[in-house]
């Protein structure tokens, strides 16, 4: 959303009135800031605050973006008469960064070219560009199953604990080898840890130097996680229509993204909606996720880590996020128990580039028939727990020996999880796993043990 801020009031001088945690109100007798307007405090502008809201006539109430210890009734507060602005430039690669800009890297100072708000207006639909190119990704089930959209928005479902984190991680040492254009990694509410182990998996697989990392942390107030993620979008806008470079945008996580806003909201004093969710979730989620988009200058491809709480897939938020992907990739605990990593449910996922007119006749009926004989495996399920193998029919047999040896060959090693396994990583070429799978739907591995197919990259490893 665009606001008109006004010159006249810059420099403008008010004084707190209140101060409740994250939540500064403060009063000016001169025009009051706008919505989203930055105004600084404390000593020497140490406190960020973002207007949210106008009380009344003089008073405007606050989120924090930084910690407030220090403040008290009567301070000054300074308008900058400008939004939350963000330093541009190919400067910025290599780099991390928090939501005010500020490195957190310890490499010194960013010369950027310019700067820009992190609000900005989506791309017009006049102007906005599709694409039926494939991303492939390298990983067995999701190139097969759940094809990427390049250009698209994907995001990665599943509770806490299931691999989320690990398969971006992956997806990014996968595409640091032929992926051309920058890689921008949107840290809303990472834990420390996983930041740094992000940061030094990049510098080794020689990624960084193409990428850029922005991070609102879990230690950081609410309204810090709430606005990294416009931060990180208003980089990815720069790239592609100043660089004109194409943008991998990977966000871990976008549910934080929503527990931010149900934080700040609750702040605010609103009432909440479904399950305690903030009223405005759906306006706040789009207002991010349709930013995410193509031009005819380059393009902007999303993967997106989304936290699922409780493995529920019918929570409010996660109903809301899958509505704006073109691809879901949906990690299922079930199988993650059974050691099937990655735990990707091959029938819960979708793609809609999954068609005969984007991916080709023939992946598209591998992909079916590999989804009907995994289907018809989980509802055969429930009689081999009571009755055992025995009293199945020879046909019935048969699917199953398919679908069991299929579910293993789904499984890969990761270069992210080298360190843990002790097996080297794989990348599979698409057209290795569509003749790969159909080898294996026409019986050739029936007598083969399926233990042979655990674990590996392309069939002709067997």
């Amino acid at each position: 959303m665009e606001q008109a801020f006004s010159k006249e009031a810059h420099d403008a001088v008010g004084q707190i009135s209140a101060l409740r945690g994250n939540v500064v109100d403060a009063r000016f007798s001169s025009p009051l800031p706008p919505q989203q307007s930055q105004l600084i405090a404390g000593s020497a502008g140490s406190v960020v605050l973002e207007v949210q809201t106008h009380i009344d006539q003089s008073t405007v109430r606050c989120i924090a973006l930084t910690p407030t210890r220090g403040l008290g009734r009567g301070m000054p507060v300074i308008n900058t008469g400008q939004p939350l602005n963000f330093p541009m430039g190919e400067a910025l690669l290599g780099r991390m960064l928090n939501v005010l800009g500020e490195p957190i890297d310890g490499k010194g100072d960013i010369a950027a070219s310019e700067q820009w708000p992190i609000y900005r207006p989506p791309l017009a639909l006049s102007l906005r560009r599709t694409s039926s190119r494939i991303f492939e990704t390298g990983i067995k089930v999701i190139d097969l199953l759940a094809p990427l959209e390049f250009g698209g928005k994907a995001g990665m479902f599943g509770g806490a604990g299931v691999g989320k984190t690990v398969l971006i991680n992956e997806m990014i040492h996968n595409m640091a080898t032929h992926y051309q254009g920058t890689s921008l990694f949107c840290g809303i509410g990472e834990r420390i840890r996983e930041a740094e182990e992000m940061y030094r998996s990049m510098q080794e697989t020689g990624v960084i130097d193409h990428a850029v990392l922005i991070y609102g942390q879990m230690d950081e107030p609410p309204g810090a996680r709430f606005r990294v993620g416009h931060a990180a979008l208003s980089v990815a806008e720069y790239f592609r229509e100043v660089l004109k470079n194409d943008v991998l945008l990977l966000i871990d996580n976008v549910f934080r993204f929503v527990q931010s806003g149900t934080e700040v909201s609750g702040l605010m004093g609103r009432i909440p909606s479904r399950l305690g969710y903030q009223p405005t979730l759906a306006t706040e989620l789009a207002q991010l996720e349709e930013r995410i988009a193509s031009s005819a200058n380059a393009s902007i491809t999303s993967m997106q880590a989304v936290y699922v709480p409780a493995d529920d897939l019918t929570d409010p938020a996660v109903v809301h996020i899958f509505a704006h992907l073109s691809a879901s990739v949906v990690l299922s605990r079930k199988r993650a128990i059974q050691g099937l990593y990655p735990a990707v449910d091959p029938l819960a996922s979708y793609s809609k580039m999954l068609s005969p007119g984007v991916v080709g006749e023939r992946h598209y009926r591998v992909a079916q028939a590999v989804r009907n004989t995994l289907a018809e495996y989980e509802e055969l399920k429930d009689i081999i727990s009571m009755l055992g193998m025995e009293e199945l029919s020879s046909t019935d047999r048969s699917t199953v020996n398919k679908a069991r040896r299929l579910e293993r060959f789904f499984t890969q090693p990761f270069y992210a999880t080298e360190q843990f396994t002790g097996q080297p990583g794989k990348i599979v070429p698409v057209a290795k796993t569509i003749a790969a799978c159909e080898r294996i739907l026409a019986g050739e591995f029936a007598d083969v043990d399926e233990r042979a197919l655990y674990m590996i990259g392309a069939l002709d490893e067997t």
